[in-house]
């Protein structure tokens, strides 16, 4: 699909042809949130937690909700049905709106609404069946990565650190405990018990953080949401990452150190597996 159908601020239109303002806020400051939702079959996986934390994060920014869930549902669906690929990855975007460059929020502003879509690249099983390596960074992000924010310069920089290492993710510490990588929830694996950073300002609660809870529930894997110390990370069992478009993904080095066997592990595939099954619910 060469130029796809999105939305943008009440009108669908092509890609090429949707533009804004360059005094859109988030443009001038990257004052807005975010939220991606992948799609099975044409249909929102997680719809319900994807709507919840977008809500959180416009009300924690003070952007008022432009639109109620109904009518979010609609506009996502119709940029859905738009686009010919039955399972998607959709993109949706809410800036506080164009007004005089300001750093205090402007008065009566309209908020600008953007959705996108596209299709939906997952890791090959090749990928899976070999496991992805790794680098080990600083966390050097501010202390709101709670909020789902287009400001997403320090996850920029370590994606590309990642990149120039020829590492699928930069796995970031903050004071010498795990946070999150730069597009991914991380986890650790030691004596079968599955671990995972507590759910608070330093990290993004991915979708996938409540999902793999409730697969670990209902796959009797025992769960600890606590804080993880570097060394405990490099001699875990397994590692994985989590996210919309990696789903589960078995880290198997990481600043070319070996973790655990060096191949996926059996938590791994308990969890893909269930994830799989819960896909097909």
């Amino acid at each position: 699909m060469n130029d796809p159908i999105v939305y943008l601020n009440g009108a669908m239109t092509p890609l090429s042809e949707a533009m804004i303002p360059v005094l859109d806020r988030g443009f001038i400051f990257g004052d807005g949130v975010y939220e991606v939702i992948p799609i099975y079959a044409r249909r929102m996986f997680r719809e319900e937690q994807h709507m919840a934390r977008l809500f959180r994060s416009l009300a924690s920014i003070a952007i008022a909700n432009p639109h109620t869930r109904e009518q979010w549902m609609d506009l996502i669906n119709q940029v859905v049905e738009a686009h010919p690929a039955d399972d998607q990855m959709v993109y949706l975007q809410v800036t506080r709106g164009v007004a005089k460059r300001g750093h205090a929020f402007p008065k009566d502003v309209t908020p600008t609404v953007f959705i996108m879509t596209g299709p939906l690249s997952l890791p090959t099983p090749e990928v899976r069946a070999r496991g992805v390596a790794c680098v080990s960074m600083e966390d050097k992000r501010w202390l709101r990565c709670e909020i789902k924010s287009i400001s997403l310069l320090g996850n920029v920089l370590a994606a590309e650190y990642a990149a120039e290492n020829d590492a699928v993710e930069s796995i970031q510490f903050r004071d010498g405990f795990l946070s999150e990588a730069s597009a991914s929830n991380v986890w650790i694996v030691k004596n079968g018990t599955l671990m995972g950073p507590p759910k608070d300002n330093l990290i993004l609660e991915g979708i996938r953080y409540g999902l793999i809870e409730e697969l670990c529930a209902a796959e009797a894997i025992p769960m600890e949401a606590r804080r993880i110390s570097h060394d405990e990370v490099f001699a875990a069992d397994e590692v994985l990452l989590s996210s919309a478009t990696k789903e589960v993904l078995p880290v198997v080095s990481i600043d070319g150190k070996t973790i655990g066997s060096g191949k996926p592990g059996a938590i791994y595939q308990k969890l893909y597996d269930a994830y799989q099954a819960a896909k097909a619910r």
